[in-house]
């Protein structure tokens, strides 16, 4: 059974960082799409970074030049790196791995972040 396991998340202040890691079982994923997503309360689910399987990284505006995603093949995990980070990051934040087609989600981890 596939599982995504986010771990990281909390409540920081304004300008702060955190780290956020996913854990993948039940599969090799180190040849797939992995990403992060967020959904804040009242908003859709959005992209925040991916990473290809080839290694190509995409990321939204609104984080591009603070956050940074990264991978590990053998671990079978996916990072988040999060810096200078604003209220208007707050939300939940899930991983995203997607298989022979197949999309595989986990079942997030909060970030709040203060004014």
């Amino acid at each position: 059974q596939v599982q995504l396991v986010e771990s990281g998340g909390g409540l920081v202040q304004t300008g702060g960082s955190l780290t956020l890691s996913c854990q993948a079982s039940g599969s090799d994923f180190s040849d797939s799409l992995m990403a992060w997503y967020r959904q804040a309360p009242g908003n859709q689910r959005e992209m925040v970074a991916q990473i290809f399987k080839g290694g190509t990284l995409d990321y939204a505006e609104t984080v591009q030049g603070r956050f940074t995603i990264s991978r590990d093949r053998i671990k079978n995990t996916v990072t988040l790196q999060m810096n200078s980070l604003k209220p208007e990051d707050t939300a939940m934040y899930y991983c995203y791995a997607q298989k022979k087609g197949r999309p595989h989600w986990g079942q997030g981890t909060q970030v709040t972040v203060s004014s």
